[in-house]
């Protein structure tokens, strides 16, 4: 609704009861100069004083904030960062878990292992020294059994969450997930804070996203400045020679920015992109595969 000369607020033709009108009104409504909206308010009998009209405002905006903000939580690239962010957490857990499973069967069993890998034999009972089918295994055995067995479920679905972040990237960034695999461009999502922001980034900013450490030593004189962040993952900065990694990550950058842009702003898949980012990276490497 827009005020016309007569002065007209948004709350007009508004059941003053009505939660979601007024939702609705505020989210339509526009004003092209300031006005003594409480006095008019209560003129057009919205509200019985300003107090009221403000508990009424206050009311609706908070509405349709948190619809918003629900909104762009049920966004798909915001599904991405949650999951991609849950499956740091699932493996990281994980494997902290695994060493203190490592560390608690170590001090039981002379041939004890180390890892995940060993949490899920030791959970299925598979591990050597381990009296997991014993009628008269100890009560501190049991509960050993039992924290393997939830480090091997984390890590289960820490691979699960993988599986997922897989087939949601491309869905979501097209270009970006074909040029930096599904969980990089996931990853860069997500410490961007959403697709659009990573579009709207600079490649300088995209190349060093995950450094920020790195930067504000820096920044600080504390430290050169750094060359990649996340990125160093992709095989075209980290199978690069050191002396190159530089060029490379700043040639990778360009072309994932320009991927989250198309992305963001179209949608069509380019695969000249990869084709570009291929043959740039070859005369980086100077022709050679290394």
């Amino acid at each position: 609704m827009t005020d016309d000369a007569a002065g007209a607020g948004w709350f007009e033709g508004v059941d003053p009861d009505s939660l979601a009108g007024a939702r609705e009104a505020l989210e339509a409504g526009s004003a092209d100069a300031p006005a003594d909206w409480p006095a008019r308010a209560v003129a057009a009998g919205f509200a019985a004083d300003a107090d009221d009209y403000y508990d009424k405002l206050h009311e609706a905006t908070t509405t349709v904030a948190r619809q918003r903000v629900r909104e762009l939580e049920r966004a798909d690239d915001r599904q991405l960062i949650h999951a991609v962010r849950a499956m740091d957490d699932c493996r990281r857990t994980a494997n902290e878990l695994a060493e203190r499973v490592a560390e608690w069967a170590g001090a039981r069993y002379d041939d004890a292992g180390t890892g995940v890998e060993y949490a899920r034999e030791l959970a299925a009972g598979d591990a050597s020294g381990d009296p997991t089918g014993d009628a008269d295994r100890d009560p501190a055995g049991e509960r050993l059994v039992a924290l393997a067995e939830r480090t091997a479920a984390l890590a289960d679905e820490a691979d699960e969450l993988e599986r997922f972040v897989g087939r949601a990237a491309p869905d979501v960034a097209p270009n970006l997930a074909a040029m930096a695999g599904p969980v990089l461009a996931a990853r860069l999502i997500s410490l961007a804070g959403g697709l659009e922001a990573l579009a709207k980034q600079p490649s300088s900013t995209v190349q060093v996203l995950g450094a920020e450490d790195a930067l504000f030593a820096h920044l600080r004189g504390d430290a050169p400045s750094p060359k990649h962040g996340v990125i160093y993952t992709h095989e075209y900065v980290s199978g690069t020679r050191r002396e190159k990694r530089g060029s490379a990550a700043r040639a990778l950058a360009g072309k994932l920015t320009i991927a989250a842009r198309v992305d963001h702003y179209g949608g069509d898949r380019r695969p000249e992109l990869d084709a570009e980012l291929d043959e740039r990276i070859r005369q980086i490497r100077g022709g050679g595969d290394e």
